[in-house]
């Protein structure tokens, strides 16, 4: 669209979850809810319109060997573009993707800097690995890196042990925590076992990655303190695989693996009636393709999160934890529109009619 054109959107506006306006028009990449003047080139779009779909964990710049080339990281973000994901939280990434903010036909990418883990203590090439001494260092350099974020390993396989643990004593946690926030980042933790969650809870965390350890004892930790879960749902289904690769040589992080697996759909809707948000993340970037964040969403309806509840942890509730807008007036025009309503039917967001990306339609 050239600057002076205007894209009309109407049919149904999803401005927020029970919010629906008739229409909106973009202009100048922005979105009113005013009529423009009618002497203006005008392109008509009909169906229902949701702000850009938000992955709130993914990692672009990675795969399951560590970094990659610009060619690959830019493949990434087109998966995601052409999925209706025009927000990405980056949680966390050895490649250096600013050059993506140059884009103007690419999702804009909130990063959380490198990750950052106990010596050998997370998968090869993708971590700074180090040991307790050094982990405030490490955040406040992530926390200047970042858009807002850091990511830490919060437990990882112990082979010594041959199963999870705890990578982090709480004191050096808590202090790491601490210089973040001061720094104005917040924090979040990769974490699959029990163990390491009420530390680092009571250490000040902001949000934990997968969290298939939560318990009745910490999930009113966690409401309490309002520490946010984005579950990866998507990723925790591999869990069977990466068990049984592991049977031989760690048997009980094995099953240790499993049973995380088979609670999973419990862990998040039990999670989600205490009050804990919840957001939707798809791990892509590892060892999973972009793209998923509708395959996500129907995973946290099938945990027993409403649909407007599974929507709302890709759209509207994503943008406003991450501080990013939505639909309103003067809003940069980053939308979805589908042949019909999303609520109705989340099967729905798999297939995109038209997709708008800083005012453009890039699909």
């Amino acid at each position: 669209m050239t600057e002076s054109a205007v894209l009309h959107i109407r049919g149904r506006i999803l401005t927020g979850p029970d919010e629906v306006r008739d229409e909106l028009w973009v202009v100048g990449g922005r979105v009113t809810f005013d009529r423009p003047g009618t002497a203006r080139e005008t392109t008509v779009v009909d169906g229902w319109a949701l702000p850009g779909l938000v992955d709130a964990h993914c990692h672009v710049g990675l795969d399951s060997h560590g970094a990659v080339d610009d060619a690959t990281s830019e493949k990434q973000a087109v998966a995601d573009r052409e999925a209706g994901t025009l927000l990405l939280r980056d949680a966390g990434s050895p490649s250096d993707t600013r050059w993506i903010d140059d884009r103007e036909d690419l999702p804009r990418i909130i990063r959380a800097g490198r990750h950052i883990a106990r010596t050998r203590r997370y998968i090869r090439n993708y971590a700074h690995e180090i040991e307790p001494g050094d982990l405030v260092a490490y955040v406040a350099r992530e926390a200047r890196r970042g858009d807002g974020w850091v990511k830490l390993v919060g437990d990882w396989i112990d082979r010594e042990a041959g199963d999870l643990g705890a990578c982090w004593p709480r004191g050096a946690v808590k202090a790491a925590i601490a210089e973040a926030h001061r720094l104005g980042a917040r924090v979040t933790a990769h974490c699959f076992a029990e163990e390491s969650l009420a530390d680092l809870v009571e250490a000040g965390i902001d949000c934990v990655e997968h969290a298939t350890g939560l318990t009745e004892e910490t999930v009113p930790l966690f409401a309490e303190r309002g520490v946010a879960i984005v579950p990866t749902l998507v990723n925790t289904a591999t869990f069977p695989t990466l068990a049984a690769g592991g049977d031989a040589k760690f048997p009980r992080w094995a099953d240790h693996m499993r049973r995380l697996h088979a609670r999973r759909y419990e862990t998040v809707r039990a999670a989600y009636d205490a009050g804990i948000p919840v957001y939707a993340g798809t791990d892509a970037g590892g060892g999973l393709a972009h793209g998923l964040v509708a395959q996500e969403v129907a995973e946290l309806a099938t945990a027993g999160l409403p649909p407007e509840a599974a929507l709302s942890a890709a759209s509207w509730g994503a943008r406003e934890w991450l501080g990013r807008p939505g639909l309103t007036e003067g809003a940069p025009a980053d939308l979805v529109v589908y042949e019909t309503d999303p609520r109705a039917d989340l099967r729905v967001l798999t297939a995109p009619r038209r997709i708008v990306l800083r005012g453009n339609v890039v699909a």
